[in-house]
């Protein structure tokens, strides 16, 4: 018998090849697909911290373990220290390196070659030197020489400023020109006029009014809007504005012609009036920048500045009635003096600060020069649609613009920790050295134009454009 050969009929041998071809295909993509993301997860390098650094996810731990001794360090910025560090179950043949998150904070830089390890253990320990350069938080790792592979033991760092000579030099020498100065304010003070300005106060009102209630509502907004991300920095420019007037806007009022009188008095009110009005700001609207009112107003730091307005003061006075000659003297000396303390405040503070235009910004510069400006701005205007004198008006603008920043820094160290203490500071700080740049600008103006009255250039105005106290 012949048999019969069953063949496959052509269309099912088609359909036949191209079903093996799709699970060829299936398997193959599969596989490479598998390798892909096998290759793509040991790519992974872990997060890392800093203003250069990416943010990546980390795969797995890897086996092997670095531990700090100890595990968290504080330090002075300028210093170093040496840390001891343990590695434990390391790979063979491979070099491992000390490094920083952020160099700009800590500088470390330590390497670990492959033939100082311990081959029988795998072991390694030593010490590791941690450089100190500016203040802030940072961390410290180890990592595979050119990998990614990072242990997870890290060392906390932050970097805190040591305070130094200098710093009680400055505070020390600038409270007492203050104080000298103030004799001289006494000295200088009209009695007569000072009944007059507190049997009808409306321009110590409109300070009040100006300083308390304008520059906490602009410190706040303006922080909101310019560090919309930055709580700290927000209470920076906060805490700024809530601050009474400071002993410089006499010294400006008495240079460029205001009313110390005026001025003397609103800086006292402002002082004594920060007692209620800093805590009601503080525990309200400060409420919204942090989550707990857990800051005590330093009523100690206020008092002892308004019992050092005071005190001066009334030597000033008593020198006046008691001593006429000596008074002339010192009311001569007024300006020259405000002029020279001014210089020196201005100069000894740029030397004193110099660590903190690191973190100079713009948007710390436009804060800087918003808040006092705005309220130099805002305080005239009022001053002027309430229809007082040029001369009151400017003393007003003066007062409720320059703000008492010594306040605002002692506020800041004691309600935040540290490192971020010093590191807001830069707001009151870059608010103080900006605060006199329209009133320098303005003086050159007065100056000039009184050059030009003199030469003949303009005409004889002298007696309306001139303040007439009895300095």
């Amino acid at each position: 018998k012949k048999t019969k050969t069953k063949t496959m009929h052509p269309i099912n041998r088609v359909c036949a090849i191209l079903f093996c071809g799709i699970l060829l295909a299936t398997f193959t993509t599969t596989t490479t697909t598998t390798k892909a993301i096998t290759t793509a997860t040991q790519q992974v390098t872990p997060y890392k911290f800093g203003a250069e650094s990416k943010r990546v996810l980390r795969a797995t731990a890897p086996n092997w373990q670095a531990k700090f001794t100890p595990l968290q360090l504080q330090m002075h910025m300028g210093t170093s220290a040496d840390v001891l560090l343990e590695l434990t179950d390391l790979p063979f043949d491979a070099a491992f390196e000390v490094l920083s998150e952020n160099p700009h904070l800590a500088n470390v830089e330590y390497l670990i070659p492959a033939d100082v390890i311990n081959p029988t253990t795998q072991n390694w320990r030593g010490n590791v030197t941690v450089d100190a350069l500016f203040l802030g938080s940072t961390k410290v790792y180890v990592r595979r020489v050119n990998t990614s592979e990072r242990a997870e033991g890290t060392l906390e760092l932050t970097i805190i400023r040591r305070t130094r000579i200098i710093d009680h030099v400055f505070t020390g020498s600038v409270a007492l020109l203050v104080s000298l100065l103030y004799i001289n304010f006494g000295a200088a003070l009209d009695v007569a006029v000072l009944r007059s300005l507190l049997s009808r106060p409306f321009a110590p009102l409109i300070g009040f009014l100006t300083q308390f209630i304008v520059m906490p509502l602009l410190g706040y907004g303006l922080g909101v809007l310019i560090f919309p991300d930055s709580p700290e920095l927000q209470l920076g420019l906060f805490f700024t504005g809530v601050s009474p007037s400071g002993g410089a806007s006499n010294i400006w009022a008495v240079i460029l012609g205001g009313n110390i009188n005026l001025s003397v008095l609103m800086t006292t009110i402002s002082n004594f009036a920060a007692f209620g009005m800093m805590p009601l700001w503080i525990f309200t609207l400060g409420q919204l920048i942090f989550d707990r009112a857990n800051i005590t107003v330093p009523y100690e730091n206020i008092a002892t500045f308004a019992v050092s307005l005071v005190v001066p003061l009334g030597i000033g006075l008593c020198i006046q009635r008691w001593c006429p000659r000596l008074t002339r003297v010192l009311v001569r000396l007024l300006k020259p003096i405000c002029t020279c303390l001014i210089l020196f405040i201005v100069i000894f503070a740029i030397v004193t600060n110099l660590y903190l235009f690191e973190l100079f910004s713009w948007e710390i510069i436009v804060a800087g020069f918003a808040l006092p400006w705005l309220g130099y701005v805002i305080a005239w205007c009022a001053a002027k649609a309430l229809r007082r004198n040029s001369v009151d008006s400017l003393t007003i603008a003066i007062e409720t613009g320059i703000q008492n920043t010594g306040i605002a820094i002692f506020l800041l160290r004691f309600s935040l920790p540290q490192p971020e203490a010093d590191l807001t500071t830069v707001i009151p700080v870059s608010v103080a050295i900006l605060t006199p740049i329209p009133l320098l600008g303005l003086y050159v103006y007065k100056r000039c134009a009184e050059r030009g009255i003199k030469d003949g250039q303009l005409p004889d105005t002298q007696q309306s454009i001139t303040p007439t106290h009895r300095y």
